[in-house]
C-alpha cells in the first residue's frame, strides 16, 4: 500500500448543479485489444464517445476529448497531444498543459456514475484525487493538477510512460467505489456486457 494515499469516502447525495472544473475525456489510444476503435462502438444509436460527452454534460460546463487526431469531424473541443507515440502520459501532458485542474476519464469507463463523480468534485482537496475499486487503483480517472507537469517532463525525457509508477511517487488521494464503476471496455466481452446493463 502507497503510504502516500488516504481514502475518501463521503456520504450519498443527489445530483448537483453543474461543475465548472473542465473535464476531459481520453480518446486517443489504439485500441488493440477491443480490435476496433471504442471512441465509435455503439451504444443504442450512438456512440461511445457521444455516451459518454451526453451523460458528463449533465455535471461539466465544459467538456473536452483528448485525440490523436479530429476524427470527429470538429464535433467536441479537442485536445490533441501532437505525438506519434500512443501514451497517456503524453496526453496527460497536453492536457496539464492547457489546464491548472482538471477532471479526466477515459472514455471506456462509462459506468462510472455521475453521483460518484460528484461526490469526488465535492471532498477532494489540493491533491490528485483518483478512483479507486475494491483491489485497483485507476490511475487515468480522477482530478489532476498541473503540479505534475515537472514530474511527467522528467518521466518523459527517460522515455518512461508508466503512469501508475508516476501516481505512486506523487502525495494523492484515492475515492473508493464498487467495482463495477470501474470497469475498463478493453474487450469485446465487456462491451457486451456493458450494452446488457446500461440505461440508455
Amino acid at each position: 500500500m502507497n503510504n502516500n494515499l488516504s481514502i475518501l469516502k463521503p456520504k450519498t447525495s443527489n445530483l448537483e448543479p453543474k461543475s465548472s472544473l473542465p473535464c476531459v475525456i481520453l480518446a486517443g489510444g489504439k485500441s488493440s485489444r477491443m480490435g476496433e476503435d471504442k471512441a465509435f462502438l455503439k451504444i443504442g444509436d450512438i456512440s461511445l464517445i457521444e455516451y459518454q460527452y451526453n451523460r458528463l454534460n449533465k455535471i461539466f460546463e465544459k467538456i473536452y476529448i483528448s485525440a490523436k487526431s479530429d476524427k470527429f469531424n470538429k464535433k467536441y473541443n479537442l485536445i490533441l497531444d501532437n505525438s506519434d507515440i500512443y501514451s497517456p502520459m503524453i496526453a496527460l501532458k497536453s492536457i496539464l498543459q492547457k489546464f491548472q485542474k482538471v477532471f479526466i476519464i477515459p472514455v471506456d469507463m462509462p459506468n462510472i456514475s455521475l453521483v460518484s463523480i460528484q461526490k469526488l468534485l465535492k471532498f477532494h482537496n489540493d491533491k490528485i484525487t483518483i478512483f479507486k475499486s475494491k483491489d485497483k487503483l485507476h490511475y487515468l480517472c480522477g482530478i489532476f493538477n498541473n503540479s505534475l507537469l515537472p514530474k511527467i517532463e522528467h518521466f518523459l525525457s527517460n522515455n518512461n510512460h508508466k503512469i501508475g509508477l508516476l501516481l505512486k511517487k506523487t502525495n494523492l488521494n484515492y475515492f473508493e467505489v464498487e467495482n463495477f464503476e470501474t470497469i475498463n471496455l478493453n474487450y469485446q466481452e465487456n462491451y457486451i456486457n456493458f450494452l446488457k446493463n446500461c440505461s440508455l
